[in-house]
C-alpha cells in the first residue's frame, strides 16, 4: 500500500481554514492540539515497534541467567531507572520467590518471599504495578514488605502467567524528568506489557530448567551435562583454555539402601549432591550422572586446581555428619579427574573426556576407595 493511501496511518483531525470571526489564538490552539495528537499516535506506533523488538529479544534465549539479565536491562532503558531486580518462583519446590538477579556473597542466602505470603496474594489480586506506599496501605506492616524496601523500589510489578504469580519485577531509583519521578498511567501500562512478555519467557526458561534437572538432587541431568560440556570443549579449543571434568561415585552406596531402606539412600544422594554443589563456583556445572554417580565441569581449570577442588569435596563429604533419623552415617566418595589441555590432552569430543575421568575413578575405586585419581594422556593414572 502506498504512503498516500488513506489507510496507511491513523486518522487525525485536519486543520481547517480559519473561519470568519475565529481569533488567531483559537486557531493556534487548534493547530497545537492536532500536532499533539499526531505526536501521540507516532509515540504509540514507535512503542509498539519497541514491544515487538522486546518480545523477539525475550524469545531469543532460554538460558535463565541471560534472560533475566536481558529483562533487567530492557526495563532500565524503557522506564529510565538506574536498576531493576527480579524475584522468580522456584518451580521445583514451589514455596518461595527468590531474588535471582542480585549478587550473593559466599555463605549468604538469596532474599526470598513465600508463595503464601500476604504480599504475593495482594499482587496477584491487584494485577498492576504498585508503589511501596500503596502496598503498605493495603497490607500494612509486613515482613515481606521490609524485604522489598531494602531494594529501594520506585515501582513493584507482578509477573503473571495464566492467572498465577510467577515473579516480581522491582524497578529501583528513577531518573527524574522535569523533577518528576512518578510513573504515568501510560508508562504503567507499558511496563505491564513488558512484564507479561517477561513472565511468559521466564516460565518457558523455567520449564527447560525443570526438564534438565534431577528432581531429587536438583542437579543437572546427564544429557544436559554433555550439551554444556560439548560447548565448553569447543570454546576451550578456540581460546586455548583448560577445562576439567570430575566424576564421583559414592562408596558402598548399596549398603545404605540394604540396611536402612531406599529413603535413606535418597537422603544420602541428596546430601552428597548439596555438598558437591556447595564446593563449586556458580559458573561450574554439577550433574547427577546416574545412580550414585555425579559429574562436575570446572571452567578454566588446570590439573592442580581441579585436584584441589576434588580433594576438598572428598574431604568435606568424609567429615560431614550424615544424620538419618537417629543414625549417624559415615559416607565417603571416590573421584576421577580429567583435564582438557590444548597442548597435553587436546580431545575433541565430550565422551572421551568423561571416559578419561571415569577410568581415573575406577583407579580410585580399585585402590582402596575414598581417593582422588588423575588421568594422564599416557594412560598412567595417579591416585592420592
Amino acid at each position: 500500500m502506498s504512503e498516500s493511501s488513506p489507510k496507511s496511518g491513523p486518522k487525525v483531525k485536519k486543520t481547517v481554514p480559519q473561519e470568519e470571526g475565529q481569533s488567531t489564538n483559537e486557531q493556534f490552539a487548534n493547530d497545537q492540539a492536532v500536532i499533539e495528537q499526531v505526536m501521540q499516535y507516532e509515540k504509540r506506533i514507535y512503542d509498539l515497534g519497541q514491544m515487538l523488538d522486546i518480545a523477539k529479544s525475550f524469545c531469543s534465549t532460554l538460558d535463565f541467567s541471560k534472560l533475566l539479565e536481558s529483562i533487567v536491562y530492557i526495563c532500565m532503558a524503557q522506564m529510565h531507572v538506574l536498576g531493576a531486580q527480579i524475584f522468580v518462583l522456584d518451580m521445583i519446590e514451589n514455596q518461595n520467590f527468590y531474588l535471582e538477579t542480585a549478587k550473593v556473597l559466599e555463605n549468604e542466602k538469596k532474599l526470598s518471599i513465600p508463595v503464601n505470603s500476604l504480599l504475593a496474594s495482594k499482587l496477584l489480586e491487584l494485577q498492576k504495578p504498585v508503589t511501596i506506599e500503596e502496598l503498605k496501605a493495603t497490607i500494612g506492616d509486613d515482613e515481606c514488605l521490609e524485604i522489598l524496601k531494602s531494594l529501594c523500589p520506585t515501582l513493584v510489578v507482578p509477573l503473571i502467567q495464566k492467572k498465577h504469580l510467577n515473579g516480581l519485577l522491582i524497578l529501583q531509583e528513577r531518573i527524574a524528568i522535569d523533577d518528576d519521578t512518578s510513573y504515568s498511567e501510560y508508562e504503567q501500562n507499558q511496563i505491564m506489557s513488558i512484564a507479561s512478555l517477561a513472565s511468559v519467557a521466564i516460565n518457558n526458561a523455567n520449564l527447560l530448567q525443570m526438564s534438565s534437572t534431577d528432581m531429587m538432587t536438583h542437579l543437572k541431568l546427564k544429557y544436559f551435562f554433555f550439551n554444556v560440556l560439548t560447548e565448553a570443549i569447543d570454546n576451550a579449543i578456540l581460546q586455548e583454555k583448560s577445562i576439567a571434568v570430575l566424576m564421583f561415585d559414592i562408596d558402598f552406596f548399596k549398603k545404605f539402601n540394604d540396611a536402612y531402606g531406599h529413603e535413606c539412600g535418597d537422603f544420602v544422594l541428596t546430601e552428597v549432591a548439596n555438598l558437591i554443589k556447595n564446593n563449586l563456583r556458580d559458573s561450574d556445572v554439577a550433574s547427577r550422572y546416574g545412580g550414585e554417580e555425579f559429574t562436575a565441569l570446572l571452567y578454566q581449570t588446570k590439573k592442580t586446581e581441579a585436584m584441589r577442588v576434588a580433594k576438598r569435596i572428598k574431604t568435606t563429604i568424609e567429615n560431614h555428619d550424615f544424620i538419618y533419623g537417629n543414625k549417624h552415617l559415615h559416607v565417603t566418595i571416590s573421584c576421577g579427574v580429567s583435564v582438557f589441555d590444548a597442548k597435553v590432552n587436546k580431545i575433541i569430543t565430550p565422551n572421551i573426556l568423561v571416559d578419561q575421568a571415569d577410568k581415573a575413578l575406577y583407579v580410585s575405586k580399585n585402590t582402596g576407595r575414598n581417593k582422588v585419581s588423575f588421568y594422564t594422556p599416557s594412560g598412567k593414572k595417579k591416585s592420592k
